[in-house]
């Protein structure tokens, strides 16, 4: 069974994404302590860093914000190809805009972008680009020259925009509407230029509850439970979204708790632990640290029934599936080298990373494998967008500072 959960108490939201009866995202956000990625500020320009290619922008929110050099190019700068420093493109005591792409983590502030894009459910407008891009995941080449035929038709000012997964076989009505509504947004944002204060925020994407609803409920045999009557009838509000019904497909039930779903409850209690067993009776340990994620498989108990390849291939490949689901449950980001249990045949090793990529392609956050190394790690990248699920829920113990280890 596939579906979301929606748990809203005491001014905390808890929202998971469940597939096959597996909590595969979760995530909480608490009124007061709201999320910055795709906000957009009219920022001020503090430092100018030439030696790092970067300059740092004072949005208001507390530490400034990192503003990389390619993500600060205007659209001539951007269509030319040509190389900039940094000092070049701003200087100190600059006013512009900016939108938040990447959530602060640890000591470091939120990372920034001039080239700013608004998501809707279909489409995502790029003013930055002229291009007409299609996701990946829409493979019908019908399909595809029926959105890239509408979206040469709506488009307007050379400003591009992306088809969304969602965007099969919408009508071109509804994707017309909503790329005019977000280039009203665009214009409203565009037009804040020069004006004080400065730091303000000037737009404020959706929050928690719509974000994962706009992105994830698109599957035609999702549900939604929800345990507010308040958010309940925001969610039906947002009917107009859809190009099909969603009344008969969202769930109050009043009575709803995480605390008491033993299979949610044990998935959520799994995230949070360095060791995952595999039904097999083989483990995987995730080790997090500043660099990198590291993931090791081990046999554990798991003897096999055949020969020693044949139990180090099932551990494996079992072990490929739970990691897919834990990267993506745990939101990890960045650089992570997994040890699977070394394989001699390189048909093995095929079989392993086809059962990877095959997972991966659930993750709406696209992790790539990068390659195999001499030592048969497997390298993969996954863009690190905000806190892992450790970091949001949890703090470091002050006294040991997340050594937690006991001396003898």
């Amino acid at each position: 069974m596939n579906y979301i959960f929606i748990s809203s108490k005491d001014g905390v939201n808890k929202v998971g994404i469940v597939e096959n009866n597996r909590l595969v995202e979760y995530y909480t956000e608490e009124d007061n302590n709201e999320k910055l990625v795709g906000n957009v500020y009219r920022g001020r320009v503090e430092n100018v860093l030439r030696g790092m290619g970067a300059a740092f922008v004072d949005i208001g929110e507390g530490k400034n914000a990192y503003l990389y050099v390619k993500d600060a190019y205007n659209k001539k700068q951007l269509l030319s190809q040509k190389k900039y420093s940094i000092d070049q493109v701003l200087k100190s005591g600059d006013e512009i805009i900016v939108q938040v792409i990447k959530e602060p983590l640890g000591e470091k502030g939120p990372k920034v972008s001039t080239q700013i894009s608004i998501p809707g459910r279909y489409i995502v407008l790029t003013p930055y680009l002229k291009d007409i891009n299609i996701s990946k995941k829409i493979k019908d080449n019908i399909e595809i020259k029926r959105l890239k035929v509408i979206g040469e038709n709506i488009k307007k000012d050379n400003i591009g925009l992306i088809f969304r997964t969602n965007s099969q076989e919408a009508s071109e009505n509804i994707i017309v509407n909503e790329y005019n509504q977000l280039l009203d947004i665009y214009n409203k944002i565009e037009n804040q230029r020069g004006f004080l204060p400065t730091p303000k925020l000037i737009y404020k994407e959706m929050d928690l509850v719509y974000k994962i609803v706009r992105d994830t409920f698109n599957e035609r045999d999702y549900k939604i439970i929800v345990n507010n009557s308040e958010v309940y009838n925001h969610i039906l509000e947002l009917g107009y979204f859809y190009s099909y019904s969603v009344e008969d497909r969202i769930i109050f039930d009043e009575s709803f708790c995480i605390g008491e779903n033993m299979e949610i409850q044990e998935d959520i209690n799994q995230a949070f632990n360095r060791k995952v067993r595999l039904k097999s009776g083989g483990y995987i340990v995730i080790d997090e640290t500043e660099a990198l994620t590291a993931i090791d498989v081990n046999t554990g108990k798991y003897i096999g029934g055949l020969s020693l390849r044949d139990t180090i291939l099932q551990t494996n490949f079992e072990a490929a599936e739970e990691i897919a689901r834990q990267i993506r449950l745990r939101d990890i980001g960045g650089i992570i080298i997994v040890d699977f249990i070394d394989m001699k045949s390189k048909n093995d090793i095929s079989i392993v990373l086809s059962s990877l990529v095959k997972y991966f392609k659930l993750d709406r956050n696209k992790p790539n494998i990068i390659e195999v190394t001499k030592l048969n790690l497997v390298e993969i990248t996954r863009k690190k967008i905000r806190p892992t699920l450790d970091n949001t829920i949890s703090i470091k113990c002050p006294t040991c500072l997340g050594r937690g280890r006991i001396q003898k």
